[in-house]
Protein backbone atom coordinates (compact mmCIF):
# COMPACT_ATOMS: atom_id res chain seq x y z
CA UNK A 1 0.00 0.00 0.00
CA UNK A 2 1.12 3.53 -0.73
CA UNK A 3 0.17 6.64 0.83
CA UNK A 4 -1.35 9.18 -1.76
CA UNK A 5 -2.72 12.52 -0.75
CA UNK A 6 -5.94 14.06 -3.49
CA UNK A 7 -6.53 17.75 -3.41
CA UNK A 8 -9.62 19.75 -4.30
CA UNK A 9 -11.49 22.60 -3.76
CA UNK A 10 -12.00 23.82 0.27
CA UNK A 11 -15.85 22.53 0.90
CA UNK A 12 -14.84 19.26 -1.53
CA UNK A 13 -13.47 17.09 0.71
CA UNK A 14 -16.24 15.25 2.21
CA UNK A 15 -17.61 14.23 -0.99
CA UNK A 16 -14.49 13.16 -2.10
CA UNK A 17 -13.04 11.41 0.84
CA UNK A 18 -16.38 9.14 -0.62
CA UNK A 19 -15.47 8.81 -3.98
CA UNK A 20 -11.98 7.53 -2.61
CA UNK A 21 -14.12 4.60 -0.52
CA UNK A 22 -16.36 4.02 -3.61
CA UNK A 23 -13.11 3.49 -5.39
CA UNK A 24 -11.77 0.95 -2.89
CA UNK A 25 -9.48 3.05 -1.19
CA UNK A 26 -7.84 2.41 2.27
CA UNK A 27 -7.49 4.63 5.19
CA UNK A 28 -9.19 7.43 3.89
CA UNK A 29 -9.20 10.80 5.91
CA UNK A 30 -10.10 14.41 5.13
CA UNK A 31 -8.24 17.07 5.39
CA UNK A 32 -7.85 20.65 4.56
CA UNK A 33 -8.03 21.23 0.97
CA UNK A 34 -8.07 17.30 0.73
CA UNK A 35 -7.84 13.58 1.21
CA UNK A 36 -5.22 11.16 2.84
CA UNK A 37 -5.66 7.76 1.30
CA UNK A 38 -3.84 4.10 1.11
CA UNK A 39 -3.75 2.30 -2.27
CA UNK A 40 -2.19 0.74 -5.17
CA UNK A 41 -0.87 1.59 -8.30
CA UNK A 42 -4.23 -0.04 -9.78
CA UNK A 43 -6.51 2.53 -7.96
CA UNK A 44 -4.34 5.54 -8.50
CA UNK A 45 -5.09 4.93 -12.15
CA UNK A 46 -8.46 4.91 -11.52
CA UNK A 47 -8.78 7.84 -9.08
CA UNK A 48 -7.53 9.71 -11.66
CA UNK A 49 -9.97 8.17 -14.23
CA UNK A 50 -12.66 8.48 -11.84
CA UNK A 51 -12.44 11.15 -9.16
CA UNK A 52 -14.92 13.79 -10.31
CA UNK A 53 -13.79 16.22 -7.25
CA UNK A 54 -10.22 16.35 -6.90
CA UNK A 55 -7.31 18.69 -8.67
CA UNK A 56 -4.66 16.29 -8.47
CA UNK A 57 -3.39 13.04 -7.13
CA UNK A 58 0.10 12.79 -5.23
CA UNK A 59 2.40 11.04 -3.85
CA UNK A 60 4.48 11.96 -1.48
CA UNK A 61 7.98 11.45 -1.03
CA UNK A 62 9.72 13.93 1.20
CA UNK A 63 8.38 15.99 4.26
CA UNK A 64 10.87 17.96 6.14
CA UNK A 65 11.27 20.73 8.51
CA UNK A 66 12.64 23.79 6.50
CA UNK A 67 13.35 27.27 7.63
CA UNK A 68 15.71 28.32 4.11
CA UNK A 69 16.36 27.69 1.13
CA UNK A 70 19.19 25.63 1.78
CA UNK A 71 17.16 23.24 4.13
CA UNK A 72 14.68 22.67 1.33
CA UNK A 73 17.87 22.11 -1.14
CA UNK A 74 19.69 19.73 1.32
CA UNK A 75 16.27 17.69 2.21
CA UNK A 76 15.52 17.43 -1.56
CA UNK A 77 19.18 16.37 -2.24
CA UNK A 78 19.29 13.72 0.91
CA UNK A 79 16.46 11.95 -1.20
CA UNK A 80 18.25 8.77 -4.11
CA UNK A 81 16.20 10.02 -7.25
CA UNK A 82 17.42 7.04 -9.45
CA UNK A 83 14.22 4.94 -8.69
CA UNK A 84 11.71 8.06 -9.82
CA UNK A 85 14.21 9.68 -12.68
CA UNK A 86 16.51 8.61 -15.27
CA UNK A 87 19.17 11.31 -16.40
CA UNK A 88 17.67 11.40 -20.17
CA UNK A 89 14.16 11.95 -18.72
CA UNK A 90 12.55 15.52 -18.33
CA UNK A 91 11.49 17.27 -14.83
CA UNK A 92 8.80 19.80 -13.48
CA UNK A 93 8.24 21.12 -10.36
CA UNK A 94 5.07 22.81 -9.22
CA UNK A 95 5.17 24.94 -6.01
CA UNK A 96 3.11 26.22 -3.32
CA UNK A 97 4.50 28.09 -0.53
CA UNK A 98 1.98 29.72 2.48
CA UNK A 99 2.86 31.59 5.53
CA UNK A 100 6.46 30.38 5.49
CA UNK A 101 10.14 31.83 5.83
CA UNK A 102 10.38 30.81 1.73
CA UNK A 103 8.34 33.32 0.25
CA UNK A 104 8.77 32.71 -3.44
CA UNK A 105 7.28 29.73 -4.37
CA UNK A 106 9.48 30.29 -8.01
CA UNK A 107 12.84 30.55 -6.32
CA UNK A 108 11.29 27.30 -3.93
CA UNK A 109 10.64 24.96 -7.31
CA UNK A 110 14.32 26.30 -8.66
CA UNK A 111 16.25 24.66 -5.89
CA UNK A 112 14.24 21.57 -5.49
CA UNK A 113 15.34 20.74 -9.83
CA UNK A 114 18.58 22.33 -8.60
CA UNK A 115 18.83 19.70 -5.89
CA UNK A 116 17.88 16.51 -7.88
CA UNK A 117 20.02 17.69 -11.05
CA UNK A 118 23.03 18.32 -9.43
CA UNK A 119 22.91 14.99 -7.53
CA UNK A 120 22.43 13.24 -11.08
CA UNK A 121 25.60 15.67 -12.24
CA UNK A 122 27.61 14.53 -9.41
CA UNK A 123 27.20 11.06 -10.37
CA UNK A 124 27.25 11.24 -14.10
CA UNK A 125 28.24 14.42 -15.26
CA UNK A 126 24.75 15.18 -16.93
CA UNK A 127 21.84 16.76 -15.59
CA UNK A 128 18.19 15.90 -16.75
CA UNK A 129 16.20 18.91 -18.51
CA UNK A 130 13.14 20.29 -17.96
CA UNK A 131 9.67 19.66 -19.36
CA UNK A 132 7.16 22.29 -18.14
CA UNK A 133 4.48 20.90 -20.06
CA UNK A 134 4.81 16.93 -20.09
CA UNK A 135 7.22 16.19 -17.66
CA UNK A 136 8.72 12.87 -17.23
CA UNK A 137 8.44 13.23 -13.79
CA UNK A 138 6.29 16.15 -11.90
CA UNK A 139 7.00 17.65 -8.84
CA UNK A 140 4.65 18.96 -6.51
CA UNK A 141 6.32 21.21 -4.02
CA UNK A 142 3.66 22.16 -0.53
CA UNK A 143 5.57 24.57 1.79
CA UNK A 144 3.04 25.64 4.76
CA UNK A 145 4.98 27.45 7.44
CA UNK A 146 8.08 25.46 8.28
CA UNK A 147 7.03 21.87 7.04
CA UNK A 148 7.42 21.01 3.35
CA UNK A 149 6.17 18.02 1.49
CA UNK A 150 7.39 17.26 -2.11
CA UNK A 151 5.45 14.81 -3.73
CA UNK A 152 4.96 12.95 -7.73
CA UNK A 153 2.19 14.55 -9.05
CA UNK A 154 0.55 11.71 -10.82
CA UNK A 155 -2.15 13.95 -12.47
CA UNK A 156 0.21 17.06 -13.69
CA UNK A 157 -2.64 18.92 -15.47
CA UNK A 158 -5.40 19.45 -13.27
CA UNK A 159 -8.27 16.56 -12.96
CA UNK A 160 -10.69 19.66 -13.27
CA UNK A 161 -9.50 20.12 -17.05
CA UNK A 162 -12.01 17.50 -18.57
CA UNK A 163 -10.80 18.48 -22.12
CA UNK A 164 -14.51 19.55 -23.65
CA UNK A 165 -14.47 23.02 -22.45
CA UNK A 166 -11.22 25.00 -24.26
CA UNK A 167 -12.75 28.43 -24.25
CA UNK A 168 -12.87 29.97 -20.40
CA UNK A 169 -15.97 31.93 -19.73
CA UNK A 170 -15.55 35.29 -17.84
CA UNK A 171 -15.30 33.91 -14.39
CA UNK A 172 -16.45 30.02 -14.74
CA UNK A 173 -17.97 27.34 -12.52
CA UNK A 174 -14.75 24.26 -12.25
CA UNK A 175 -15.89 21.05 -13.73
CA UNK A 176 -14.90 19.52 -10.45
CA UNK A 177 -17.14 21.96 -8.30
CA UNK A 178 -19.70 21.42 -10.65
CA UNK A 179 -19.78 17.97 -10.06
CA UNK A 180 -19.38 18.74 -6.65
CA UNK A 181 -22.58 20.53 -6.22
CA UNK A 182 -24.26 17.78 -7.88
CA UNK A 183 -22.77 15.05 -5.58
CA UNK A 184 -23.49 17.09 -2.42
CA UNK A 185 -27.42 17.25 -4.04
CA UNK A 186 -28.00 13.66 -4.10
CA UNK A 187 -28.37 14.13 -7.74
CA UNK A 188 -26.81 10.95 -9.83
CA UNK A 189 -29.41 11.36 -12.62
CA UNK A 190 -32.86 9.49 -11.18
CA UNK A 191 -34.28 12.81 -11.94
CA UNK A 192 -34.48 15.24 -14.23
CA UNK A 193 -31.92 18.36 -14.32
CA UNK A 194 -31.86 21.62 -15.22
CA UNK A 195 -29.89 24.60 -15.46
CA UNK A 196 -32.07 28.04 -16.25
CA UNK A 197 -28.60 30.45 -16.62
CA UNK A 198 -26.61 27.77 -17.92
CA UNK A 199 -23.53 29.41 -19.48
CA UNK A 200 -21.09 27.10 -20.86
CA UNK A 201 -22.85 24.31 -19.87
CA UNK A 202 -20.47 22.78 -17.11
CA UNK A 203 -23.43 21.59 -15.03
CA UNK A 204 -25.37 19.91 -17.92
CA UNK A 205 -22.05 18.19 -19.13
CA UNK A 206 -20.96 17.00 -15.61
CA UNK A 207 -24.35 16.19 -14.87
CA UNK A 208 -24.81 14.05 -18.35
CA UNK A 209 -21.44 12.19 -17.45
CA UNK A 210 -22.23 11.47 -13.96
CA UNK A 211 -25.90 9.98 -15.02
CA UNK A 212 -23.67 7.95 -17.99
CA UNK A 213 -21.17 6.98 -15.59
CA UNK A 214 -19.06 7.97 -17.63
CA UNK A 215 -15.67 8.67 -15.98
CA UNK A 216 -14.28 12.12 -16.31
CA UNK A 217 -11.08 11.36 -17.27
CA UNK A 218 -11.36 9.20 -20.58
CA UNK A 219 -11.49 12.34 -22.47
CA UNK A 220 -8.04 13.47 -21.26
CA UNK A 221 -4.87 12.92 -23.26
CA UNK A 222 -1.94 12.40 -20.94
CA UNK A 223 -1.91 12.14 -16.92
CA UNK A 224 1.55 12.63 -15.05
CA UNK A 225 1.92 9.31 -13.81
CA UNK A 226 2.11 8.41 -17.74
CA UNK A 227 5.74 9.35 -17.67
CA UNK A 228 7.58 7.27 -14.47
CA UNK A 229 9.53 4.85 -14.66
CA UNK A 230 7.20 2.52 -12.96
CA UNK A 231 4.22 3.21 -15.41
CA UNK A 232 2.29 0.46 -16.01
CA UNK A 233 0.98 1.06 -19.23
CA UNK A 234 -1.35 -2.67 -19.38
CA UNK A 235 -2.76 -2.19 -15.97
CA UNK A 236 -3.58 1.57 -17.69
CA UNK A 237 -5.32 0.19 -20.62
CA UNK A 238 -7.15 -2.55 -18.37
CA UNK A 239 -8.74 0.97 -16.33
CA UNK A 240 -9.72 2.64 -19.47
CA UNK A 241 -11.30 -0.45 -21.13
CA UNK A 242 -13.75 -0.67 -17.49
CA UNK A 243 -14.47 2.41 -17.77
CA UNK A 244 -15.38 2.51 -21.52
CA UNK A 245 -17.35 -0.89 -20.87
CA UNK A 246 -19.63 0.69 -17.70
CA UNK A 247 -20.93 3.69 -19.28
CA UNK A 248 -24.68 3.55 -19.72
CA UNK A 249 -25.98 3.98 -23.14
CA UNK A 250 -28.82 6.92 -22.86
CA UNK A 251 -29.97 9.27 -19.96
CA UNK A 252 -32.32 7.92 -17.72
CA UNK A 253 -34.10 11.07 -17.11
CA UNK A 254 -33.60 14.66 -19.29
CA UNK A 255 -31.03 17.34 -18.83
CA UNK A 256 -31.72 20.59 -20.04
CA UNK A 257 -30.26 24.30 -20.12
CA UNK A 258 -31.08 27.84 -21.08
CA UNK A 259 -29.85 31.17 -21.06
CA UNK A 260 -30.78 34.66 -22.31
CA UNK A 261 -27.36 35.06 -24.00
CA UNK A 262 -26.95 33.69 -27.77
CA UNK A 263 -23.43 33.04 -27.29
CA UNK A 264 -23.55 31.15 -23.84
CA UNK A 265 -25.56 28.60 -25.46
CA UNK A 266 -23.92 28.39 -28.81
CA UNK A 267 -20.77 27.72 -26.30
CA UNK A 268 -22.71 24.94 -24.14
CA UNK A 269 -23.57 23.06 -27.34
CA UNK A 270 -20.29 23.28 -28.46
CA UNK A 271 -18.93 21.76 -25.32
CA UNK A 272 -21.66 19.14 -24.89
CA UNK A 273 -20.39 17.82 -28.40
CA UNK A 274 -16.71 17.77 -27.17
CA UNK A 275 -17.75 15.81 -24.30
CA UNK A 276 -19.60 13.32 -26.42
CA UNK A 277 -22.84 14.02 -24.77
CA UNK A 278 -24.74 16.25 -27.64
CA UNK A 279 -26.68 14.32 -28.93
CA UNK A 280 -28.40 13.78 -25.03
CA UNK A 281 -28.23 17.26 -23.83
CA UNK A 282 -31.04 20.01 -25.33
CA UNK A 283 -30.08 24.13 -24.75
CA UNK A 284 -32.08 27.11 -26.00
CA UNK A 285 -31.80 30.65 -25.74
CA UNK A 286 -34.55 31.90 -22.99
CA UNK A 287 -34.97 34.17 -20.55
CA UNK A 288 -35.43 32.70 -17.22
CA UNK A 289 -38.32 34.31 -16.28
CA UNK A 290 -40.02 32.58 -19.96
CA UNK A 291 -38.59 29.10 -18.96
CA UNK A 292 -41.24 26.49 -18.57
CA UNK A 293 -41.02 22.61 -18.31
CA UNK A 294 -41.32 20.60 -20.72
CA UNK A 295 -44.72 19.11 -21.26
CA UNK A 296 -44.95 15.59 -19.34
CA UNK A 297 -41.63 15.94 -18.04
CA UNK A 298 -42.04 14.10 -14.23
CA UNK A 299 -40.47 17.06 -11.53
CA UNK A 300 -36.34 17.01 -10.88
CA UNK A 301 -33.59 19.15 -10.02
CA UNK A 302 -32.80 23.16 -10.86
CA UNK A 303 -29.27 24.16 -10.20
CA UNK A 304 -28.50 26.84 -11.01
CA UNK A 305 -24.96 29.13 -10.62
CA UNK A 306 -26.07 32.71 -11.30
CA UNK A 307 -24.24 36.30 -11.28
CA UNK A 308 -22.22 37.17 -8.20
CA UNK A 309 -18.77 38.51 -7.47
CA UNK A 310 -16.68 39.75 -10.77
CA UNK A 311 -19.31 38.27 -13.02
CA UNK A 312 -21.87 40.47 -11.56
CA UNK A 313 -23.69 43.23 -14.10
CA UNK A 314 -25.55 46.03 -13.40
CA UNK A 315 -26.56 47.53 -10.38
CA UNK A 316 -27.62 45.43 -7.11
CA UNK A 317 -30.69 46.39 -6.76
CA UNK A 318 -30.85 44.65 -10.52
CA UNK A 319 -29.15 41.57 -9.56
CA UNK A 320 -31.66 41.12 -6.61
CA UNK A 321 -33.97 41.40 -8.74
CA UNK A 322 -33.00 38.13 -10.81
CA UNK A 323 -32.63 36.20 -7.77
CA UNK A 324 -36.48 37.15 -7.15
CA UNK A 325 -37.80 36.56 -10.54
CA UNK A 326 -35.88 33.05 -10.20
CA UNK A 327 -37.22 32.42 -7.36
CA UNK A 328 -40.76 33.50 -8.12
CA UNK A 329 -40.77 31.80 -11.30
CA UNK A 330 -39.85 28.15 -9.89
CA UNK A 331 -42.83 29.21 -7.49
CA UNK A 332 -45.22 29.55 -9.85
CA UNK A 333 -44.50 27.26 -12.95
CA UNK A 334 -42.23 24.87 -11.68
CA UNK A 335 -44.17 23.03 -9.22
CA UNK A 336 -42.44 20.06 -7.11
CA UNK A 337 -39.71 20.79 -8.54
CA UNK A 338 -36.25 20.90 -6.49
CA UNK A 339 -34.56 24.58 -6.26
CA UNK A 340 -30.78 25.01 -5.75
CA UNK A 341 -28.60 28.21 -6.18
CA UNK A 342 -25.18 28.93 -5.92
CA UNK A 343 -23.85 32.14 -5.18
CA UNK A 344 -21.81 34.33 -3.02
CA UNK A 345 -23.23 35.49 0.00
CA UNK A 346 -26.73 35.60 1.64
CA UNK A 347 -28.19 38.54 0.48
CA UNK A 348 -28.74 36.91 -3.25
CA UNK A 349 -29.95 33.69 -1.66
CA UNK A 350 -32.35 35.39 0.75
CA UNK A 351 -34.20 37.15 -2.73
CA UNK A 352 -35.09 33.77 -3.63
CA UNK A 353 -37.68 34.37 -1.12
CA UNK A 354 -38.19 30.41 -1.35
CA UNK A 355 -38.25 28.32 2.45
CA UNK A 356 -34.83 26.97 2.51
CA UNK A 357 -33.95 23.44 2.79
CA UNK A 358 -30.04 23.02 3.60
CA UNK A 359 -26.94 25.32 2.94
CA UNK A 360 -22.88 24.53 2.68
CA UNK A 361 -20.07 26.09 1.83
CA UNK A 362 -17.58 25.84 -1.07
CA UNK A 363 -15.07 28.20 -2.48
CA UNK A 364 -14.92 28.96 -5.79
CA UNK A 365 -11.31 29.54 -6.24
CA UNK A 366 -11.22 32.20 -3.27
CA UNK A 367 -15.02 33.19 -2.68
CA UNK A 368 -16.67 31.56 -0.18
CA UNK A 369 -19.97 30.68 -1.70
CA UNK A 370 -23.14 29.18 -0.85
CA UNK A 371 -24.98 26.36 -2.17
CA UNK A 372 -28.33 26.24 -0.98
CA UNK A 373 -31.34 24.35 -1.50
CA UNK A 374 -34.83 25.38 -1.68
CA UNK A 375 -38.03 23.09 -0.13
CA UNK A 376 -39.94 22.08 -3.57
CA UNK A 377 -42.55 24.43 -4.51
Amino acid sequence: MVQYFATCARGLEPLLAEELRQLGAKGVAAGRGGVHFQGDRLLLYRANLWLRTAIRVLEPIVTATVDSYDALYAAVRQVDWRPYLDVEQTLAVDAHVRDSPLTHSQYAARRVKDAICDQFRDRTGRRPSVDAEYPMLGLNLHVHGRQMVLSRDSSWQSLHKRGYRPIQTKAPLNEALAAGLLLHLGWRGDEPLVDLMCGSGTLCIEGAWLALERAPGLTRKWFGFQGWRDYEAGTWALVREEARLRMRKQLPFPIWGSDRHSGAVALAQRNARSAGVGQWLRFYQEDMREARPAPGCPPGLILCNPPYGSRLEGSRASVLALYAALGDTVRRYWPRWRLAVFAEGKDWLEAVGLPLRRTAVFFNGPLRCTLAEFSPA
